[in-house]
Parts: structure tokens; sequence; C-alpha cells
């Protein structure tokens, strides 16, 4: 949001629940841009928007993201990324002024390839409920862009991390919290589950650079596109990276619960180090820095404090969807 504001874009946002706590709202960005209320899977609603704003460029960023929510409830899950997306698509086709749609994928539509490190050509692969509603999203895509010329591009990033997160059952801020608490970091899996690790402020330069390389080359409509530092680690080897970044000697509490859900996962960069001119901006180590400073202001006045112990995993089920004009 921050980074297309800054860029000028004259931004519409589609916001299915508010959150008051959200950096969105907390940060103003909500008085800096026009907000529709709805959900995803309105395609009238949808039609109605991109119509009436005018919309030249769409950013779907919309999806639920927690593995262990789709796990428990596939349902909403596959309401929320794929009907979403084909509502999207659908009303995006209808409208004449469309010259970009940039849709986030995910590492998680490739599914298993045998600890190989993920390129673009790998089939899409998804097994469990998150990983079969992202390889589903991502072939809609792919046929919106080939069957009726949608000029749509796609992403499969790692896993995204930054100040702003408040989905705490998520590594990164989970363990964040933990430590600035004083409390032992949890682990779900066992700790040796290999993931890159991508940082928010590079997702977001990679989406706005995917939209103005589209817009040059609509030859690149229908191409996917790996974005990552080609880094991956273990979760293990992550929080004990925060754990001495924070300067904590809490012990990680390893509760070996997690199920359905991938063991390792990489992706390859090179198309878009290749095609792109793409290069990462941060660090792992750089970017935790940062990630850890924005949740010590964050959890600074006491009222943040007392809501975010009250606050369940279930913030993450918020639909959210970006369309702005450049």
């Amino acid at each position: 949001m921050r980074r297309l504001l800054s860029l000028g874009a004259d931004v519409v946002c589609l916001v299915r629940d508010w959150v008051p706590q959200s950096e969105f709202v907390r940060a103003g960005l909500d008085k800096r841009v026009k907000i529709v209320n709805g959900d995803l899977s309105r395609q009238d609603l949808l039609e109605r928007i991109l119509g009436e704003y005018e919309i030249r460029t769409v950013f779907h960023l919309a999806a639920q993201t927690i593995v262990g929510i789709a796990n428990r409830n596939p349902i909403s899950t596959f309401e929320s990324n794929i009907a979403g997306t084909w509502s999207l698509f659908e009303a995006c086709r209808r409208s004449p002024l469309i010259q970009q749609v940039v849709f986030a994928s995910s590492d998680k539509a490739y599914g298993e390839h045998d600890g190989r490190a993920y390129d673009e050509d790998f089939p899409l692969q998804g097994r469990h409920p998150y990983d079969v509603s992202k390889s589903c999203a991502d072939l809609i895509a792919q046929s919106y862009a080939i069957t009726y010329g949608l000029p749509v591009i796609i992403t499969r990033c790692g896993n995204f991390y930054g100040g702003g997160d408040l989905n705490w059952n998520r590594i990164v801020p989970g363990t964040i919290r933990s430590i600035l608490h004083g409390e032992a970091p949890l682990i779900r899996s066992n700790g040796q589950f290999v993931r890159d690790y991508f940082y928010v402020e590079d997702g977001a330069a990679a989406y706005t650079l995917l939209a103005e390389k589209l817009a040059e080359k609509p030859e690149l409509k229908g191409e996917a596109f790996n974005f990552s530092n080609e880094s991956p680690v273990t979760v293990l080897d992550l929080v004990d990276n925060i754990r001495a970044r924070t300067g904590s000697t809490l012990q990680p509490e390893v509760r070996n619960e997690a199920n359905n859900e991938i063991i390792f996962q990489s992706l390859n960069a090179s198309k878009a180090h290749r095609l792109l001119g793409w290069e990462p901006l941060y660090s792992l180590d750089t970017a935790l820095d940062r990630t850890i400073e924005w949740y010590r202001e964050f959890f600074k006045p006491a009222d943040s404090i007392d809501y975010l112990r009250e606050t369940t995993a279930d913030y993450a089920d918020k639909t959210f969807a970006i369309a702005g004009n450049f």
C-alpha cells in the first residue's frame, strides 16, 4: 500500500472486515485511499468497482493465508482463494479499461517436489487444502490469460514476513511476540521444515515491478515468476536467528504438532533475475532487524499489548484486495 501511494497511485481498496489494530488503520493509510466494503466473491460488486472507479491496474492479494485454518475449514479457504479468484478475473474480463492484473499465487501451489528448489515450469500439484487452493487459483489465472487474453501476471513467493503481520501463529511474528513478552517461542512443527522467507517490502517492490513490466511487455501475460532470496532455512534456524537478534536466551518449545504441510520448500528466482532484472532489496538479517524493531514499537502502548494477548489466529481469515490506477 505504501509503495503504491509513494508511486502516486490512486488506490481503491476492497475491505471485507475492519481491523482497527491493523497497520492499514494504525498508520493512517485508510485515510489516503478509497475504500469499498464488500466480499471478493461478489462479482457484481467487483464489476461495479472496476467500472465506476475506472480501474486500470489490479493487484489481487486477497486470500485466506493460514495453513492451519485451511486444514480446519477447507470450504472457507476454497471460497476465498478459488471462487474469489474467478469472480475477480471474470469481472476484470468484462472491464474494458483493465490493462494489468498482478495475481499473488504462492510457493505452496507447487506442492511436494522431492526436496528440489521450484522452477516456474514445475507442475502445480498441491495436495492439502491450502496448497490445492493456490494451485487452482494459479491455474485459473493462467486460463484467463491464455483463453481470454486477460493481461494477468503471476507471482509465486516464499513465506512473507515483516512489520504489520498480526497472525501470531506464523513463525516470525509469533516468535517475536513471545520473546518480547518474556515467553518461550513456540514451534508447531519439529523445527526441521525448510522454507524461503521473503520480506514484505521486497514483495511490494516485486509486485509493482511486475505491473510496470507487463505494461511495457504485454507478451508477459500468463507468465509466472518466483521471488525469493534463495536462502532457505529451517524453522529452528530462523527462530535461533531471531533469538540472537533480540538477545534472548529463551529456548523454543518444539511441539511437533504440524500436519498436512510440505517439508521442504525453496524457490529458484533466476527467471525474475534474467527477464525482469529483479534483485531483492534486503537480506534476511537486515529485514529481520527491521521487523523486530517494528514489533518493539507496536508493543509499546499498553492497550495494544492487552488486545494482542486476546487476539486469535482467525484474524488471518480477513479478505483484503487492492486495485489501483497508475
